[in-house]
């Protein structure tokens, strides 16, 4: 186990806790069961908590006090559940995190309503938080805003590809829908927010804000590579359902690309088949097309220069450590 992953699993817990803090019963009875209780329960089956977790280690690696991030930290989380819900529900995907989807469970109209609930948590948990002067408020809010945006973009790009089956697509392609869907909010911005918050050069918050996006892009581009080889336990989400759905990923595009078996693989990514055996049948062509591997391999790369962007821009401390181990976690992970 990594220094980052003991540090996760040291500290999830209790930001778990503070998480719940942030939902009441509203003013009416119902309100709890039709949308707090909504949030609350689809929060508290957390994943790993990284998001918020590094954005106070960024903080205290500029020489800041982690406790004042906290509330932002929590924000980037209120993101996070929204941004999960959402996108269950444009995905048609069944289960999360080992249960079933919000919408499924509870019909698409509430889960929408809850995950407009979180959204509405991420600058309102700012807005209200006690312990920022306004300035530094605002440059959190804007970094939000824009962080909110992009990842909007991203998801924008791979909803439309899937609609209009566009596999006419560059390795470039997707890295800007990556970067754009999950960078942002997975790495760059939290670090930055982090460094915003402890008081960080400019110098300081821009080195963290590179090392955030290229580690947020080798975790997504891991993502990908775990819902075709990871397990069902480990992946805790519907297991190659990245080819039922046609994604465009870093290890289909290659594959498209450079594999002698590309119209059979086009006819499967393009099939929506929940079918093991065609399943199968699509990984083992990615596979044999070394698709898999440069996936891993670019992943890898992303990591080395993301912990090169550190560089002398920030004191040899513990938390700067921990970035550093998160960097390499990203993409040794198996879930």
């Amino acid at each position: 186990m990594t220094g980052f992953e003991l540090y996760l699993k040291r500290n999830a817990g209790k930001f778990d806790r503070y998480l719940a803090t942030f939902f009441t019963d509203g003013t009416h009875p119902d309100m709890g069961r039709y949308l707090y209780d909504l949030v609350a329960d689809f929060t508290a089956n957390a994943g790993k908590r990284h998001r918020p977790l590094i954005c106070l280690l960024a903080c205290e690696a500029v020489g800041g006090d982690p406790e004042k991030a906290r509330p932002s930290a929590a924000a980037i989380e209120h993101f996070h559940t929204a941004a999960l819900i959402h996108d269950d529900i444009e995905d048609s995907s069944l289960t999360r995190r080992d249960e079933p989807c919000l919408h499924i469970r509870e019909g698409e109209g509430l889960a929408i309503n809850a995950g407009d609930l979180a959204l509405a948590l991420v600058c309102g948990t700012v807005v209200d938080d006690p312990g920022l002067d306004d300035p530094i408020k605002l440059r959190v809010l804007a970094e939000l805003v824009a962080m909110t945006t992009r990842t909007i973009e991203g998801q924008a790009l791979d909803i439309g590809w899937a609609r209009d089956d566009r596999f006419d697509l560059s390795i470039e392609d997707y890295l800007v829908m990556a970067k754009h869907k999950t960078a942002f909010y997975s790495g760059g911005v939290p670090l930055a927010v982090g460094a915003i918050i402890g008081g960080g050069t400019e110098e300081q918050i821009e080195a963290m804000r590179g090392f955030g996006m290229a580690a947020g892009l080798a975790f997504q581009i891991q993502d990908d590579v775990l819902n075709l080889v990871g397990t069902r336990e480990s992946t805790k989400k519907d297991f190659r359902s990245d080819i039922t759905e046609g994604k465009r990923t870093l290890v289909a595009i290659h594959a498209l690309q450079n594999s002698s078996g590309r119209d059979r693989l086009l006819e499967l990514l393009s099939g929506r088949t929940t079918d093991p055996a065609l399943l199968d049948e699509a990984v083992a062509i990615m596979e044999a097309s070394g698709s898999i591997a440069f996936a891993n391999e670019y992943a890898t790369s992303l990591v080395v220069d993301a912990k090169h962007s550190l560089g002398a821009a920030l004191p040899a401390n513990k938390a700067k450590k921990l970035l550093e181990s998160m960097a390499d976690f990203f993409v040794k992970r198996s879930s």
